[in-house]
């Protein structure tokens, strides 16, 4: 006898509909799996057998042949343990055809015969439209966010009883499926309302001094504007960038869903049962490969920090430790806001929009230079500071020196101005780029930008005198533009960018020379 069971394989972010074919005939016995499974799925056959002795069902005493298809596509992950089950119970005669009609399985099988969730439940659900999703109690609320119709089972035995009609269809228990996780927001954040508990980052306030490096810590949360901040050790590089994802707003219900699928994807989503409402933040360590940074890998095609970090921040600490190579590959993603990852078998597209934030000392020393400090040879100096290359520079629109706060900074009893009001300026200036047809006013076509962004004359002769020396090129020149459109919005302005904020996005722009130290005398 023959069954065919639908179920869904993950590939990169998106599931794919696979059809589990089942035949059990006569013949020596055993379980022979083709449709290039990977080693987690060859290794299922095991798995399902256990689970379905310990479960009390039969094992047919037959051949048994299991076909995944489409052949042509690499079936990854241990999802397809339940539908292979499924499947044997209805080709050896346990189980009747009708009673798993229109229905899908999703899930992995322990040796016990319980129903584990696998990572990715969100876009496998969405690949099953049209039928009735069958998957382990732990994913049910995740597996309802693609829209579809859903229900669980926690054994192979209570399956069985639900899918015969011998036991009701329930819902899971509080404690196997909670409804929310730390990464939602509460009914105050849904109001618009933004406090210190709702954002659950630390306050800017806590940041002494800075004037500047918190003029551009707004700047890159209004305009979505890349950031680098260059210091010594102990200048509040760190402090500065941890803060700015507090200054976010919460994201539309289209990012929620794309954010919340590739979080799903990665197996990093946790519990819960909503999506994911604020901004991420991914900050890898500088020892992070260029495969985990930008996604990939052999079969899983797993998406790595930039996708991760979709919607919300990538902070890189310690950018000069990171290797080079591993550097220049975000320069694409940068542009495109995607990444396309390609192997022999097909390319994956991993959505990758997000805020860069790095920090960086001077030199490997960390006193860049400065007279009776710094420890660093020239040449040690010239060698830390080619780690980053030009094309990645000048796609920072902020580069800002961040000095150790002075004495009468860090004893002043005065108060700074807080996260919560920052995020309500950062609010109003969004809110002023979607006017303009974007999100943040990085996004602003350059076709557009003599419409959206105009500048004075006094603006026009500044920007000509840089272009003409060299020390902006076509790409900087978009990217000012851009960056004082933003300045202009924070501080009210109307539609005509002045000189004045012009020079101020010149001056946070910064230069080669900032990261260099050779500003330093």
């Amino acid at each position: 006898m023959i069954a065919s069971i639908p179920s869904a394989v993950l590939l990169g972010v998106d599931g794919r509909p696979v059809s589990v074919e089942v035949h059990v005939s006569n013949g020596l016995p055993g379980l022979t799996m083709v449709g290039l499974p990977d080693a987690a799925v060859r290794e299922s056959r095991d798995r399902v057998r256990a689970a379905l002795v310990s479960s009390g069902l039969a094992w047919p005493r037959r051949k048994i042949t299991v076909n995944l298809a489409p052949s042509g596509m690499r079936k990854a992950g241990a999802g397809l343990d339940l539908p292979i089950a499924i499947g044997i119970l209805v080709a050896s005669g346990v189980l009747a055809p009708e009673v798993v009609a229109r229905h899908a399985f999703v899930g992995e099988l322990g040796l016990d015969g319980s129903i584990r969730g696998v990572p990715g439940m969100m876009a496998l659900a969405d690949a099953l439209v049209g039928h009735r999703v069958i998957v382990a109690d732990a994913s049910l609320h995740e597996a309802r966010l693609a829209g579809g119709s859903c229900s669980s089972a926690p054994s192979m035995t209570e399956l069985v009883a639900r899918c015969t009609g011998r036991r009701p269809w329930s819902e899971p228990s509080a404690q196997s499926a909670s409804p929310a996780f730390s990464n939602q927001a509460s009914e105050g954040e849904r109001d618009g309302v933004r406090s210190r508990e709702t954002l659950g980052a630390p306050d800017l306030a806590d940041v002494a001094g800075q004037p500047v490096a918190r003029r551009a810590l707004e700047a890159a949360a209004a305009g979505g504007h890349h950031l680098l901040l260059v210091g010594p050790p102990g200048a509040g590089k760190t402090l500065l960038a941890t803060r700015l994802a507090g200054l976010l707003p919460n994201l539309d219900a289209l990012t929620a869903r794309e954010v919340t699928r590739i979080h799903s994807a990665a197996g990093v989503l946790g519990g819960g049962g909503g999506l994911i409402v604020r901004p991420p933040v991914r900050a890898p360590h500088h020892g992070v490969s260029a495969v985990a940074l930008i996604g990939g890998g052999s079969a899983a095609m797993r998406p790595g920090e930039i996708g991760l970090a979709h919607g919300g921040v990538l902070f890189l600490d310690e950018l000069g430790e990171f290797p080079t190579a591993v550097l220049d590959a975000l320069r694409q993603p940068l542009e495109d806001g995607v990444v396309q990852v390609s192997r022999a078998r097909g390319t994956i597209t991993f959505p990758a929009r997000f805020l860069l934030v790095a920090a960086m000392n001077p030199c490997p020393c960390g006193d860049g230079g400065l007279p009776g400090a710094c420890r660093c040879a020239p040449a040690a100096r010239s060698r830390y500071a080619r780690r980053l290359s030009g094309p990645l520079l000048d796609r920072f629109d902020l580069v800002v020196r961040v000095e150790r706060p002075s004495v009468e900074d860090l004893m002043a009893r005065r108060k700074n101005e807080s996260t919560h009001d920052v995020a309500n300026r950062v609010l109003t200036a969004r809110a002023r780029a979607e006017e303009r047809g974007v999100v943040v006013n990085a996004e602003l076509p350059v076709a557009t930008l003599d419409a959206t962004a105009p500048v004075d004359h006094g603006a026009r002769e500044l920007l000509e005198r840089r272009l003409r020396s060299g020390q902006l090129s076509a790409r900087g020149l978009h990217r000012v533009r851009r960056l004082a459109r933003t300045l202009a919005d924070l501080d009210g302005v109307g539609p005509v960018v002045a000189d004045t904020h012009v020079a101020e996005a010149l001056f946070l722009r910064g230069s080669r020379a900032l990261v260099l130290g050779e500003d330093v005398r």
